[in-house]
């Protein structure tokens, strides 16, 4: 597919400056662009590259004043990073718009319901009474259970499995090998023991525009819903337990734990490896650094945590300058403690 410069100042509402009648039909890195590509230009420190770039076309910001005579035509624009942000998910959503049809075999059960321009892959399964909205794409191996909704535009990668009941939103992307709807990890301890598995018979509810990582796993609620509410963002590898509320447009990094029945608020940011324990409410726009670990409620808005148990960044940095100097500390009170042994009797 190729674009003149002028389609794509249009759509990014930049400035052309050069022939806007060029064409693209790709899209790279600075450094390694060639003929029919246009790159981007966003941290200064790379700026020089600009000047050798064997692009054909650079989204820069406006406010650049150039250094030197340049090759490709620009486009100048408020914010190249959104920008190109806003041009890789038209590309995508482009290249996806051609997954069209049902590939063979694939399933469908009774009742089931197939929008419009939706693609099922090679061995996908739809179960009963199921609803699959428009422009759907359904990668190979996908297993959809039985009375699902998934809303338009949503896109679920090869080998994610969606079990019965769950509600998919709009333009969600669910990606390879995502669990959405496994039981709660639910048992009751008896007398012997044992312990008794409980039913899981709630569901996971994800709002529209909610995005979730390779191999994450979400967890049916014991007997209401796992709500993932609208733009929440997760990364791979993440484990979200039953009853868990997660608010708009919170992001959560790759191997984080959230235990049962923990709502996060909104504009939260959840570092890689955190973990948090069950039962919680973590309000809005909170941020948990890497490996943190949350045992207790948080109830100020824009606080920053680390550390494991989590504490205040502030204290943290202060606590950890200390924690780095203990050898010397503790080599130093031992000098002491030598000297002071030492000591006649009569200067003790």
């Amino acid at each position: 597919m190729q674009f003149t410069i002028n389609q794509l100042a249009e759509l990014l509402n930049g400035e052309v400056i050069g022939d806007g009648n060029t064409t693209v039909s790709k899209i790279g890195p600075l450094d390694k662009a060639g003929s029919g590509t246009i790159s981007f230009l966003h941290n200064p420190k790379y700026e020089p590259q600009l000047y050798t770039t064997k692009a054909e076309a650079v989204i820069v910001n406006k406010n650049l004043k150039l250094k030197a005579p340049v090759a490709p035509v620009l486009i100048a624009v408020d914010d190249p990073y959104s920008s190109l942000t806003q041009l890789l998910k038209q590309y995508q959503k482009l290249n996806e718009s051609l997954k069209q049809g049902v590939e063979e075999p694939a399933y469908l059960g009774e009742g089931a319901t197939v929008g419009n321009s939706v693609y099922r892959g090679a061995f996908s399964y739809v179960g009963n009474n199921t609803v699959i909205g428009n422009n759907v794409k359904l990668y190979p191996h996908t297993y959809i259970g039985d009375n699902v909704t998934i809303g338009d535009d949503t896109v679920i990668y090869a080998g994610a499995k969606i079990y019965s009941n769950s509600v998919i939103g709009k333009s969600c992307v669910i990606h390879a090998g995502a669990v959405i709807g496994s039981d709660g990890f639910g048992f009751a301890p008896q007398e012997d023991g044992s312990y008794e598995a409980i039913p899981q018979v709630g569901n996971v509810i994800l709002e529209d525009e909610v995005n979730i990582g390779a191999n994450t796993t979400i967890d049916c609620g014991t007997l209401e819903s796992t709500l993932i509410k609208a733009g929440a963002k997760l990364d791979n590898l993440i484990q979200v337990a039953h009853n868990v509320v997660i608010g708009e447009h919170t992001a959560i990094a790759a191997q984080a734990g959230i235990s049962g029945s923990t709502k996060i608020g909104k504009n939260c940011i959840i570092a890689g490896q955190a973990g948090i324990v069950g039962h919680l409410n973590i309000c809005d726009r909170v941020t948990i650094g890497a490996q943190a670990g949350i045992s207790k409620s948080l109830e100020e808005e824009g606080s920053i945590l680390l550390g494991s148990p989590a504490f205040e960044i502030r204290d943290f940095k202060r606590s950890f300058a200390v924690f780095k100097n203990l050898p010397n500390m503790a080599r130093r009170i031992n000098d002491l403690e030598k000297k002071v042994l030492n000591l006649p009797p009569s200067e003790k």
